[in-house]
């Protein structure tokens, strides 16, 4: 095995295929409160937690009366109506069955609520494999702050350098770096590797992953 022993795993654009999902969900929460934006200036965003989004969308702080109507509003609907659409990235669940046939232990770092994590990694198969999440209740600031990451770490009990992440935003290598972790991305939630300075690799998606396996810096 390679000198990592966990393996640190956004959830949303990496195991599930949501990020647009999110996006419009944010798009008509704001709309609802008369801040209609548009879809590419909520997009880009998307990995960040409502904490971070908010401010940088419309100006208004998460923990406002605003702000918390409208991150509500979001959370409703997400869950009701993108979120039994949702698939997995290609090859989610048979690169977690990998790691986790290697003895890698496994844990989750996301900014997603911990309302809408459960659901999310029951939609990928991910509940069969990770049983040790954060989210970002677990954390005072969300990604690009290395709070998820740092307490994703503490959970799994082992240093920085033993463990490294998997993630496909800016926000995730971000996040990685300022916790020094090491950083797989993966494109498939949306960027390109312009965005990804400071992985270690970068591919298209899970299975992409798998098949190249051995040459990885998981190998």
């Amino acid at each position: 095995m390679a000198r990592y022993r966990g393996v640190i795993l956004d959830v949303d654009g990496t195991l599930v295929d949501s990020n647009d999902a999110h996006a419009n969900a944010w798009i008509a929460a704001m709309a609802e409160h008369g801040h209609k934006i548009p879809f590419q200036a909520v997009r880009k965003l998307i990995g960040m937690g409502g904490d971070k989004l908010l401010p940088e969308a419309i100006g208004i702080e998460e923990d406002t009366p605003v702000g918390k109507a409208i991150a509500k509003r979001r959370g409703e609907i997400f869950l009701e109506e993108h979120l039994p659409n949702l698939f997995p990235t290609p090859g989610a669940e048979d690169l977690l069955a990998e790691l986790k046939a290697r003895g890698f232990a496994l844990v989750v770092a996301s900014s997603a609520t911990a309302k809408d994590l459960e659901p999310l990694l029951r939609q990928c198969g991910a509940d069969r494999y990770i049983h040790v999440k954060t989210s970002s209740d677990d954390a005072a600031n969300s990604k690009p702050d290395p709070d998820i990451v740092e307490a994703a770490l503490a959970t799994l009990g082992v240093s920085a350098k033993e463990a490294i992440m998997i993630g496909d935003t800016p926000y995730d290598v971000q996040a990685a770096k300022q916790a020094g972790v090491e950083i797989i991305a993966l494109r498939c939630g949306g960027w390109n590797d312009g965005h990804f300075d400071g992985a270690l690799a970068v591919y298209d998606h899970p299975s992409h992953l798998l098949h190249n396996f051995a040459r990885s810096p998981l190998g």
